[in-house]
Parts: C-alpha cells; structure tokens; sequence
C-alpha cells in the first residue's frame, strides 16, 4: 500500500492532505501544493482532477520544492497511486490512431521509438501487461504519461493533440 502526502507550502510546511489511494480531486483540501513526501509505494500526480493534464511520476522519497522538480504551476489536482507489479510486460505500439499503420510489439524499454523502430510517432496502443511511462522526448526525457493495461485507441482524444511519444519505459518493482 503507498502513501503520499502533499503540502501547500515549500518544506513540508502549510496544510496538508495524505493520501493512499487514488484521488480524483483534492482541491478542496487545499488551494496549492509545494512539496510532497511519498513514504512508501509510487504514484502519478496530475496537474487537473480527474487524472488530466500534466502527469509526473513520484517514487518514494522527499520533494521539498515543487518548481524544482515539476517546473510548472503549483497547481496539483489529483493522483493515482500505480499498484505494485511483478508480472510480465507486453505493449503493443502503433503508428496512427485506431491500431492502424506500423505495429510493434514491446516487452521492454525504448529509449527511442525512432532508432529501434525508425517509427515517428506513436498515436496508439494496447497494454496486454504490466505497467509504463511513455515519454515525449527520446532517452525517457519530457513529458510523460501513465499507461496501465487497456487500449488506448487515440491520445489525441485523451488531450494530447499536439504530442509526439518517443520513448517509453516499465515501471518495475521499485513501487
């Protein structure tokens, strides 16, 4: 079981909200959120309730200055706690929306979809199993999105319009 806690101000100062479960919206617990502490578990914070937005991965560990590690507004809306998985990992990734054009099918990290695959954009995709991060940027960098099993038919649709994936990784064992 994880648990997150966030805080109004810088150094775990102001009031704060625990969590250990997903949240769909804590706003009305508290108006900003400065610094966080993640005790035990790992979760996905997003920038706007109900899971929409920017996203950002937190494992255990303390952050005491969000600007630092985040680089955008204070605004913190809601979170998923990413269960733990010890399974195996299967992804397929595809070219265009609807599974349609170039498929590849992944049971690893990428680091770059273009280098492995000379594929230049992903715009769908069906986790079979396990847990990922994709990137917008090759080598894990820029902004990110959390994918658990499921089918992911169009990221335009989920608000990631103007959005080039490029690389992608597991979230193993470590949550």
């Amino acid at each position: 079981m994880g648990k997150i806690i966030f805080y109004e101000d810088r150094n775990f100062a102001g009031r704060h909200y625990e969590c250990s479960s997903d949240c769909a919206d804590f706003s009305s617990y508290f108006s900003r959120c400065n610094s966080c502490r993640v005790e035990s578990g790992c979760f996905m914070i997003y920038e706007r309730a109900n899971y929409m937005g920017h996203q950002y991965f937190m494992s255990r560990g303390e952050y005491p200055d969000y600007q630092r590690w985040m680089g955008m507004s204070d605004s913190i809306r809601s979170c998923r706690m990413i269960p733990s998985y010890r399974g195996s990992y299967r992804m397929r990734i595809y070219e265009r929306e609807n599974f349609g054009g170039q498929m590849y099918e992944m049971m690893d990290d990428c680091d770059s979809f273009m280098d492995r695959y000379r594929m230049s954009d992903c715009q769908s995709c069906h986790v079979m199993d396990g847990h990922w991060l994709m990137y917008e940027q090759p080598h894990y960098r820029g902004r990110m999105m959390y994918m658990r099993p499921g089918e992911y038919r169009s990221f335009r649709d989920m608000g990631y319009s103007n959005m080039r994936w490029m690389s992608m990784r597991r979230i193993m064992d470590s949550c």
